[in-house]
């Protein structure tokens, strides 16, 4: 974890997500719990201020899935909601299972349809490859029937996703 003046991963964009001084635990857990997913620099205030004082982190640049993020100590006034999500892709049940238990069992809570919210109250959609795929498949018999099995789930349960999309 750099601690110098490391400049932010992105020269164009970067997403910010808003903590209640806890971005440098979050930055922690994804980088343990997530594919490719890095801390890259630790930014501390270099004085005193009125909501802290020098030492504490301000910021955590970081990669999620590679994608890059400033997790910012901002304070209690704003909350993660709904409208934004992270989505993870998977290729396995195994893989599936172990992402949605690492943030479900790290304090967070699960949801329906892949969706699950951790401890720090961002959402996250665990979406494995074959839903994507099933829902997207051009008959239109198959999409009903696997976006109606989804809708039954919490976790995506792979194998229940391809026998829908096989059909009865």
């Amino acid at each position: 974890m750099a601690e110098g003046g490391a400049e932010p991963a992105a020269d164009k964009a970067i997403v910010c997500l808003w903590y209640d001084g806890d971005a440098e635990d979050a930055a922690q857990f994804y980088a343990d719990t997530l594919p490719d997913s890095t801390i890259t620099h630790v930014q501390r205030s270099p004085i005193d201020y009125p909501a802290g004082k020098a030492g504490d982190v301000l910021v955590v640049m970081m990669t999620i899935v590679g994608i890059p993020y400033i997790l910012m100590n901002g304070g209690p006034e704003f909350k993660p909601n709904l409208t934004y999500s992270l989505q993870i892709h998977t290729d396995t049940q195994e893989e599936t299972d172990r992402l949605w238990n690492a943030i479900t069992g790290n304090g967070g809570t699960p949801n329906e349809c892949g969706w699950c919210k951790d401890r720090w109250g961002y959402s996250w959609q665990i979406t494995p490859r074959a839903l994507t795929r099933g829902m997207a498949d051009p008959d239109p018999a198959v999409a009903r029937r696997v976006m109606e099995a989804m809708m039954t789930m919490g976790k995506i349960d792979i194998a229940a996703i391809e026998a829908a999309q096989r059909g009865p």
